[in-house]
């Protein structure tokens, strides 16, 4: 029988959207319920399969490609074992406003409607209890069928794309070779426009507000990178009277030479006193792009009130207590920069920050090495538009006090704080942004929980520097509490032998660090190297910390007493 030339196959045409949307690189592992859907999906020219090995891993991946490309990520699981694997790399997708589309190989339809007692499921003929659990991690979510399977995956799709959230996809076996109607994708998906009836309103409230208003003072939080809205930021920032502060995961977001610059806020642990009292105290304070969350405001210390804030969001926006529904962040941003210019505010004088904010002692280049020494060896070496990728605890709080060069960026998961997620994370910005030197930092306790996937990154050909800080345990679990307790040790690892058992016969450098000169000598290699992967084992003492994770310490010790006092 000849098949109609205007019909794809369920997988076929996911595929195609996929591509279309800029997600080309499919992360996950293979299983029964799921092989009729990859062998659809990978037809499809623009496709390129990324075995992981394992889901949380590939959900990682996943995570960190959609950051990086600033657009849609995708992965495979099979049902129930890989999905429900996967679930925990997708809340910090939800958390943190990632759109990565988790896709389900579920059991055929006439298995499903019989409540077949099969494997992968509770055995209990329900088998839609894993799709009932992924309603609460992402915006929206289907399991489709043959008969409208284009219609939802392309309502789905378009709904990550409107909200910057993950979403998921369960596609039962037979519906994944089911033929559909092609005529759709001539259509491209694009998110729904700001209604302009609410934008003109909202440039009347702006220009309003700003009116007697002496200055601008911006916050600026992750979800302005997740909507690709940087340009907006640096021209608002380019304005007079303007200045632009970030929040942890929204660092160098705008240039941090930039003169508008204010940098890094965390509430009372921001780092620069310059910089809290110009956000704490501002006249007019816009919040673009935020969630105020603990870590973000250390521990919500943040001196300002969010509810006199001008607040933009990803669609909506808040003037004076007045709400702006179905308005972009991306377009929220552009017209405050009209109304500023049409203000005329009078220029400030750029920023006058120094750096590091808080000075190293001096350390000799054959002491131990410190978690000081460890991150000014680093500031002077980490090259133009790089990707930092920093796990979080010790390497977080010290890739904060890092003044980063023109293009890079650093990225952190500050608000799901899953420690273990940058290490396949790397895998998912080296294949987003290959023209880019990939540098991770991460602790021996989280690089131990996903370690593996090292092998994917090494057999691919990817040349990340890889830097694990060896502190013997989970030191920012000692900075909070018990630090001499017996769940805070890890077992010793020899990271220098990981490449020859991941990946036999790559050709990885690797050094084993202790002392200043040794860091010095190993980076100058490791990045002047830019053809091969780097494996750095740093050793420090499992009680030395950054200064800023110092001051973590201190906050929570006195948010504990208040507590024990009543």
């Amino acid at each position: 029988m000849t098949v109609p030339a205007t019909t794809v196959t369920v997988g076929q045409y996911l595929a195609r959207r996929l591509v279309e949307l800029g997600g080309t690189h499919l992360f996950g592992l293979p299983g029964d319920f799921n092989l009729s859907l990859l062998d659809e999906m990978l037809e499809v020219p623009g496709i390129e399969w990324v075995g992981n090995t394992n889901e949380l891993n590939a959900a990682y991946a996943a995570d960190a490609y959609a950051r990086t490309t600033r657009g849609v990520a995708a992965l495979v699981t099979t049902y129930g074992v890989g999905e429900l694997s996967a679930v925990n790399g997708i809340a910090g997708s939800c958390a943190e406003d990632v759109p990565v589309v988790q896709i389900t190989g579920m059991p055929d339809s006439a298995a499903r409607a019989r409540g077949a007692l099969l494997h992968h499921s509770l055995a209990d003929g329900d088998h839609d209890h894993f799709a009932r659990a992924y309603r609460e991690v992402t915006a929206t979510g289907a399991v489709l069928r043959a008969a409208d399977a284009a219609l939802e995956i392309d309502r789905v799709l378009r709904v990550a794309l409107e909200t910057s959230k993950p979403v998921y996809l369960a596609v039962p076996a037979d519906v994944a070779v089911a033929r559909v109607n092609s005529a759709p994708l001539r259509r491209p998906l694009h998110p729904a426009p700001s209604d302009p009836v609410a934008l003109d309103d909202l440039r009347a409230a702006l220009a309003e507000t700003v009116a007697d208003a002496a200055h601008l003072t911006v916050l600026a939080g992750t979800q302005v990178h997740r909507r690709r809205a940087e340009g907006e930021l640096a021209a608002l920032a380019d304005r007079p009277g303007v200045r632009v502060a970030s929040l942890v995961g929204a660092k160098a977001m705008l240039a941090e030479e930039h003169p508008a610059s204010l940098g890094t806020y965390q509430g009372a642990m921001t780092i620069a006193d310059d910089t809290r009292h110009a956000v704490d105290e501002a006249e007019l304070l816009v919040l673009a792009g935020t969630v105020l969350s603990d870590v973000m405001t250390g521990l919500f210390s943040h001196g300002f009130d969010p509810s006199g804030a001008v607040q933009l969001g990803i669609r909506h926006a808040v003037v004076d207590g007045v709400t702006f529904h179905d308005v972009r962040l991306e377009d929220s941003l552009r017209v405050l920069g009209d109304v500023v210019l049409a203000r005329g505010f009078d220029p400030l004088p750029p920023v006058a920050g120094s750096w590091p904010h808080v000075a190293a002692p001096a350390c000799s280049p054959d002491e131990p090495l410190t978690q000081n020494a460890l991150w000014s060896t680093v500031q002077s070496r980490v090259p133009e538009h790089a990707v930092v990728v920093a796990d979080a605890g010790t390497s977080l709080y010290g890739s904060l006090e890092l003044r980063l060069p023109a293009g890079a960026e650093l990225l952190v998961q500050p608000i799901w704080s899953s420690i273990g997620y940058t290490l396949p994370a790397v895998l998912g910005t080296c294949l987003a942004a290959p023209e880019r030197r990939s540098i991770l930092f991460i602790g021996d306790g989280a690089a131990q929980l996903t370690a593996q996937e090292i092998a994917t990154v090494l057999h691919r050909g990817l040349r990340p520097v890889v830097v694990v800080v060896d502190n013997s345990g989970y030191t920012i679990e000692r900075v909070l509490q018990s630090p001499k307790a017996v769940y805070q040790d890890v077992t010793a690892w020899n990271w220098l032998a990981a490449p020859a058992m991941f990946a036999p016969g790559v050709d990885v450098f690797t050094a084993d660090v202790r002392t200043p000169a040794e860091l010095a000598r190993a980076l100058d290699t490791a990045l002047g190297d830019p053809d091969r992967a780097a494996i750095v084992q740093v050793h420090v003492d499992a009680d030395d910390v950054p200064p800023l994770l110092a001051r973590l310490g201190e906050a929570v010790a006195r948010l504990q007493s208040a507590a024990r006092a009543g």
